[in-house]
């Protein structure tokens, strides 16, 4: 357990160049307590306890803004930053190595029973607002944008921005890291495309005319 913990804080200095001292990750990241707590709970939740895992999650959602099921599974290295209005629902399957900015939610869809909520691969960057809805597969090394809706599987190695969220091919990385402020606009780009293919349809029929 004190390996996890440590491990846990150590990726915080990895992945955020504000993170000064331990005492600091330790009180001042709700993303860490909420995360530490949630193993705490998914534990008894595993152990068929009643209402005890329920109600720590609760409590943790009233002290950090984070709400995360007792049934939801996260693997190693989870980052959650900032973490405010982040919602994981109970049969949400998170990868390793995955950073989870604010406002992000691991959703579900109508009342169905069973898998009803997102399975995230590992080494994920999950940009601020985004929402995940549905039993959809998200593959690994994936970069969804700030404000995407995704309700449609996104293979590996992919990046999603939109509303829904397209696979766009133009690089918004640098070196693994999501530039948020690089993200093109796919509606924008279609409209581009449009504008130039009537273009040079316009250029087509002025040359037949002549």
């Amino acid at each position: 357990m004190f390996n996890r913990i440590k491990e846990d804080i150590c990726n915080i200095y990895e992945n955020d160049p504000a993170a000064k001292n331990v005492l600091e990750v330790i009180f001042c990241y709700p993303g860490l307590q909420a995360l530490l707590v949630h193993r705490f709970s998914h534990k008894l939740y595993t152990w068929h306890i009643p209402f005890l895992p329920r109600f720590i999650s609760y409590l943790t959602r009233i002290f950090t803004g984070i709400d995360i099921h007792p049934g939801a599974q996260i693997g190693r290295r989870c980052f959650i930053d900032h973490g405010t209005g982040i919602v994981i629902g109970e049969t949400t399957i998170i990868g390793h190595d995955v950073l989870i900015y604010q406002q992000v939610t691991l959703g579900g869809t109508g009342k169905t029973k069973g898998k009803r909520h997102p399975t995230v691969g590992n080494h994920v960057i999950l940009g601020a607002g985004a929402k995940i809805l549905g039993n959809i597969s998200i593959g690994d090394n994936v970069r969804i944008g700030a404000g995407s809706v995704v309700v449609s599987n996104v293979p590996p190695h992919s990046t999603v921005v939109g509303v829904p969220g397209r696979v766009v091919r133009q690089a918004v990385t640098k070196d693994g890291v999501l530039q948020h402020n690089r993200i093109p606009d796919p509606v924008e780009t279609e409209l581009e495309k449009l504008q130039k293919e009537i273009k040079e349809l316009k250029e087509e029929v002025t040359a037949l005319k002549k």
